[in-house]
């Protein structure tokens, strides 16, 4: 039996999605750019205890990981301060590439979430602040 996080791999590689989450049979999949896919199933009961994989992981999205309280974590490109939160709350985690930093879209400087977040290593503290840098990047 394959476990669910060679799964969801396989399915990132192989299905051309951005996030899979698998938890107990169920499968959440998106292809979705950006954080917002994981911030919309970060309290669904039916993915908590989580395996995952996803595109891009820098601290935003680690902090998302750990209210998930997701049990593995691959990404194909995992920042040093993603692998950092893994480590301070017991998450196993896997990568293609290690990054420094995450970069914004267009190249010019840090990712707009990371820099949200940057100061705070309470994880609810940081969903807050990234539902605020997103509502603010919408208007």
């Amino acid at each position: 039996m394959i476990d669910e996080l060679t799964y969801a791999k396989e399915m990132l590689i192989r299905g051309g999605y951005s996030l899979v989450v698998c938890s107990g049979g169920y499968v959440y999949t998106s292809s979705d750019r950006g954080i917002k896919p994981l911030l919309e199933i970060v309290d669904d009961e039916n993915l908590q205890h989580c395996c995952a994989s996803d595109k891009i992981v820098g601290k935003a999205a680690a902090m998302l990981y750990v209210l998930l309280k997701a049990e593995a974590v691959y990404a194909e490109v995992m920042s040093k301060d993603a692998v950092n939160v893994f480590g301070s709350y017991g998450v196993k985690y896997d990568y293609k590439e290690l990054a420094d930093k995450i970069i914004n879209r267009d190249k010019s400087g840090l990712c707009p979430m990371e820099l949200a977040v940057k100061d705070t290593d309470d994880p609810q503290k940081a969903r807050e602040t990234i539902e605020r840098k997103i509502k603010t990047l919408a208007s």
